[in-house]
């Protein structure tokens, strides 16, 4: 651990996972002397339980079921996936549960790392606890910023805590596929994990309280994703609640609302996330532990000059890269503040405003068929107040799309709003599509007039060919 012999800094930083780290990275970047502080593994939730670990259970799953849809491959994959093999490559990407890269490039930016359990103290102080018990406190002359991120929340179910039910976290990291799952929720986590284990040798069973799947997104992507997960032998149940779960000799039992009795050997539970801050001193400075932090563009939090909360703990888009876009900002506006020679660039679309967070959040749902999105779906925009219209395309007309795989299935929608004629979200549902998400991010968040698209030419033959499909579309109709 690189030490200095000062315990104060310019900024020091709480939570040390990719939000955490990108601050850590800017304020270095401007000259900030800056101390970093986590209790786990430095890295954080995405590098070991979340993002990569999920995506490389994932990744297999979705390119085995592409080989088995492409001539001249079929033949060759109608085997079932090599299950130890896959959760081999998951354990590559998270480095064995390792951080040694990670803390080589904390210490390669000049950050201090501390490792303990950081806690406000006051107005730009931290405690922290160290392995060892011992203590100490470390002073900001700058910014502290919190970047502790989130974690599952459980349901208040009777003695749920006696089951040992998955989070996310053992979903990503389990070291067998079980032969049995139920997995309580509708959402991301829910329909990956769902996906992953499935193909990897469990019989799921999915308990969603809703209507459908990807609640947030436009209705067509939690349909084709139920169809798909259904085809491949999960037994989806929507407009159910779990009112009771028991273990016992190592079969777990859900009740549900409607009385039926599901047996399963691990039951997953993906119903939503909670701050982690319950725990990180936020009394000291009149703010209310377990809380989401309320912050403005610049990340600062609302009430405080000096405290910033970045990434999941301020609620506004709890993404891995929404976070990291949040970090580049609140370290720009840190340095900015900090120079004094200057006002805050804080207009929307500036340099010191986050301002993608309300309007351009892109999200990639990593199922088969994926699921892409940016900005507001169709009942969004009509929310909002915005004369919009909708431009569907049947995605399997695209010629890109029928080379990419035999009887390919997807969709795409385009939110076009009819008064400043620009393109206010998008939606691709359908195999490799999280690859086209990124053009649609520049056209939303760069304001493109639909006029100005006719002029980026989509290369023949491609699946982003469904531009000009959706272009022609809106013209002609």
């Amino acid at each position: 651990m690189t030490q200095t012999e000062s315990n104060a800094y310019d900024v020091v930083v709480i939570g040390a996972g990719p939000v955490g780290e990108n601050v850590a990275d800017r304020t270095r970047a401007a000259g900030l002397s800056t101390a970093i502080v986590e209790s786990e593994l430095v890295g954080g939730e995405c590098s070991y339980w979340a993002c990569m670990p999920s995506k490389a259970l994932l990744r297999p799953v979705l390119t085995h079921d592409d080989a088995r849809h492409t001539a001249g491959l079929a033949q060759a994959v109608r085997g079932p996936l090599d299950t130890a093999a896959v959760l081999a490559h998951r354990d590559e990407f998270t480095s064995h549960w390792k951080d040694d890269g990670q803390v080589a490039w904390v210490e390669g930016i000049g950050a201090d790392l501390y490792r303990g359990r950081g806690r406000l103290a006051g107005p730009r102080a931290v405690e922290v606890t160290r392995p060892d018990g011992g203590v100490l406190t470390l002073t900001a002359r700058h910014a502290v910023a919190v970047c502790t991120g989130s974690r599952a929340a459980l349901p208040g179910l009777p003695g749920l805590d006696a089951v040992r039910p998955w989070t996310s976290r053992e979903a990503t990291s389990a070291r067998a596929a079980p032969g049995r799952l139920i997995v309580v929720g509708g959402g991301v986590v829910a329909v990956e994990m769902a996906t992953a284990w499935q193909a990897l040798g469990a019989l799921v069973t999915l308990l969603v309280r809703g209507k459908g799947l990807l609640a947030r997104m436009e209705p067509f992507a939690g349909e084709l994703v139920a169809a798909a997960l259904t085809e491949a032998g999960a037994d989806i149940r929507t407009g159910t609640s779990v009112e009771s779960v028991t273990r016992a000799d190592g079969t777990v039992v859900a009740v549900t609302d409607a009385g039926d009795r599901i047996e399963a050997d691990e039951i997953l539970f993906a119903t939503g996330r909670a701050p982690r801050t319950d725990d990180i001193g936020l009394e000291t400075v009149g703010l209310e532990p377990g809380s989401w932090l309320p912050v403005d563009d610049s990340l600062l939090v609302d009430g405080h000059d000096w405290l910033y909360a970045v990434g999941d703990v301020n609620h506004r888009a709890l993404l891995t890269h929404q976070g990291k876009y949040q970090a580049r900002i609140a370290g720009a506006a840190i340095a900015a503040r900090a120079a004094g020679d200057s006002p805050l660039e804080s207009e929307p679309w500036g340099a010191h405003a986050a301002t993608a967070d309300h309007e351009a959040v892109p999200q990639v749902v990593f199922t088969d068929p994926e699921a892409a999105a940016v900005g507001l779906s169709l009942a969004e925009a009509e929310q909002a107040g915005h004369r919009v219209r909708a431009v569907d395309v049947d995605l399997s007309t695209v010629a890109g799309a029928s080379l990419y795989r035999d009887g390919y299935t997807g969709r795409a929608r385009m939110v076009v709003d009819l008064e400043d004629e620009i393109i206010r979200g998008v939606t691709f549902v359908g195999p490799g599509v999280g690859e086209l998400i990124h053009s649609a991010t520049i056209a939303v968040a760069g304001r493109v007039p639909v006029d100005r698209l006719w002029h980026a030419v989509p290369p023949y033959p491609t699946i982003s060919e469904v531009w000009l499909r959706l272009l022609e579309t809106y013209r002609d109709t």
